[in-house]
C-alpha cells in the first residue's frame, strides 16, 4: 500500500493527475461520484484540442484512455471520510469500502450557490453564465447583462461589451467607484441600479428581466458569479488551511499543489480562485507530478 494514491473527483483535474501517476507506475485508486461542477454545460469552449465538446464526452474519453494503464482502478462513488494513519491515510467510501493511500489528491470541485431570484437556476449554464471566456462567444450579439454578486462584477461588466451590447445590474448594492464607472461608460455599459427580481422567457431561454419596480430589460443571456462552496467536506476533516477568493474559500497548495496538510495535494476549482477547464487541467498535472516526486523522496527517506 505505501505507493498507493488515491484521487478523489474524476473531471479534468482528477483525470489530469491520475493519468501523471498512472505513467509513473504508480497504483491509482481514482473515486468520483458523477456529479461535476459542469454537468450543467452542454459543451466545453476553449479548450485545446476539445473546443465545442461535451464535458461529459471529455471526461469518459479521458477515463477510457486512463484504464488503460495497468496500475488504474476506477470506482464509481462517494469518498465519505479521511483521516490520517500511521501508513498514510484511510478513506471510507459511501458503500462502506475503506482504502488506505500513501497519498491523496483532492479534485472534488466546488458547488455553487445562485442567489435566490426565481429564474437563475433553470437557465443556469444556457443562458445564465459565469465565464465569457468560456461561454461569452456562444450569446455573442445578444442583448447581455451582468447580474452584481460582489464587488468584482463592475469588473466583469466591462469585459462583456467585447461580446455583445452590456446591462450592469447593481442590484442597489454593488455600485461600482468612480474609477469603474469611467471605464463602465467608456465601454458602452449602461447602468442599471433597480434590482433584478425575475428572469423571462421559456426556460432555458431567456427574453428580458423584471426589476423590483415592475419595468422589463430585454436581456437574452446574463452573467453572473456564483458564490462558491467545497462540494466535498474531505479537505475540512483532514485540517487543510484555506484561501478567501472572489467567490468562496479555495485550499491552500504550494507550487507542486500539496495543501497544508502534507501528503494531501489539491488541483482544479477547488484549489483556485480562477475556474477554468484547461487551469483545472495543468493543475492536475502539476499535482500528479508532485505526488510522484514525494513519493520518490519518502522512499529515500527525505
Amino acid at each position: 500500500m505505501s505507493h498507493f494514491v488515491v484521487v478523489v473527483g474524476a473531471s479534468f483535474a482528477g483525470l489530469s493527475a491520475a493519468m501523471q501517476l498512472a505513467r509513473a507506475r504508480q497504483r491509482v485508486l481514482l473515486v468520483d461520484s458523477g456529479l461535476p461542477r459542469n454537468r450543467f454545460a452542454a459543451h466545453s469552449h476553449g479548450f485545446l484540442g476539445q473546443d465545442g465538446q461535451p464535458p461529459l464526452a471529455i471526461r469518459e474519453e479521458a477515463l477510457r484512455q486512463l484504464l488503460r494503464y495497468p496500475t488504474v482502478e476506477f470506482v464509481q462513488g462517494e469518498v465519505v471520510s479521511a483521516h490520517r494513519v500511521e501508513a498514510g491515510f484511510a478513506v471510507l467510501l459511501a458503500d462502506g469500502r475503506e482504502e488506505l493511500a500513501a497519498r491523496l489528491v483532492l479534485a472534488t470541485g466546488l458547488r455553487d450557490e445562485l442567489p435566490a431570484i426565481p429564474g437563475l437556476q433553470e437557465r443556469w449554464g444556457t443562458t445564465v453564465l459565469h465565464c465569457p471566456y468560456c461561454h461569452g462567444y456562444e450569446v455573442r450579439d445578444r442583448a447581455l447583462g451582468v447580474l452584481a454578486t460582489m464587488p468584482l462584477s463592475a469588473h466583469q461588466a466591462g469585459m462583456i461589451p467585447d461580446w455583445g451590447p452590456t446591462v450592469y445590474f447593481t442590484q442597489g448594492q454593488f455600485e461600482p467607484d468612480a474609477e469603474q464607472l469611467a471605464h463602465l461608460q467608456a465601454r458602452g455599459v449602461r447602468i442599471e441600479r433597480t434590482p433584478v427580481v425575475e428572469l423571462l422567457g421559456t426556460a432555458p431561454a431567456l427574453e428580458a428581466v423584471r426589476l423590483s419596480d415592475g419595468r422589463l430589460v430585454s436581456v437574452q443571456a446574463l452573467f453572473t458569479a456564483p458564490r462558491t462552496y467545497m462540494a466535498s467536506p474531505l479537505a475540512e476533516q483532514l485540517g487543510c488551511e484555506f484561501e478567501e477568493g472572489p467567490n468562496g474559500l479555495y485550499l491552500r497548495v504550494d507550487a507542486r499543489k500539496e495543501t497544508t496538510v502534507p501528503g494531501v495535494f489539491a488541483a482544479g476549482d477547488a484549489a483556485s480562485p480562477m475556474h477554468n477547464a484547461t487551469l483545472a487541467s495543468a493543475a492536475g498535472v502539476m499535482a500528479g507530478f508532485g505526488v510522484h516526486q514525494s513519493l520518490m523522496l519518502a522512499a529515500h527517506g527525505h
